[in-house]
């Protein structure tokens, strides 16, 4: 199993409804989230089925855990957990927007800063066929967002466009190993 990389057309497929969780599909799934987490640098935080091939409405996202937190542990990094989302529907989008850097296995080494609602209302079944009826935000919200645009043959690159954003492409690393970007011009 490889991530499909632009221009290949099916990243610009419209999806079709998952009809049944079989144990195939699960198969699918246990080796997309292996795909994605060989994926450190960047690390892989989202893998929709449309990036390995398959035009079914289902993808994989890596989210913060939803925890409570204590005030002394706002310096440690959020625990993530791996979420299988299946034929998912985004039923509510916040008016305020956020602004994050944005990147895509399927597009390797070009980022932008994409603006997108800060919190939205979603609804999907989870690997038992259970119906989940969420509210997410932050980086949950924005991964979730991706990852559904790809059900749909979007892809961030659209956003960038629509939006005017600036592109950049990933050239290297200096010294201390932080990330070189080069704006491109569009």
């Amino acid at each position: 199993m490889q991530v499909v990389i632009a221009p290949n057309k099916v990243l610009r497929s419209k999806t079709k409804p998952v009809k049944k969780i079989t144990p195939n599909l699960k198969k699918i799934v246990a080796e997309m989230t292996k795909l994605m987490n060989n994926f450190q640098d960047p690390e892989g935080v989202g893998l929709a089925a449309t990036q390995i091939g398959i035009s079914e409405q289902f993808f994989i996202a890596k989210f913060e855990k939803e925890t409570v937190t204590k005030a002394e542990d706002t310096e440690k990094e959020p625990e993530m957990e791996v979420v299988q989302i299946f034929n998912p529907k985004i039923t509510y989008f916040s008016k305020q927007q956020k602004t994050f850097m944005e990147g895509c296995l399927s597009i390797p080494d070009y980022y932008s800063y994409i603006k997108r609602p800060g919190t939205i209302k979603v609804e999907y079944m989870d690997s038992n066929g259970q119906l989940i009826k969420k509210t997410l935000k932050g980086i949950n919200a924005r991964i979730f967002q991706h990852e559904y645009d790809h059900l749909y043959g979007r892809l961030f690159m659209d956003l960038v466009l629509e939006q005017k954003a600036k592109l950049y492409k990933l050239s290297g690393k200096d010294k201390t190993g932080a990330d070189i970007f080069e704006e491109i011009t569009l």
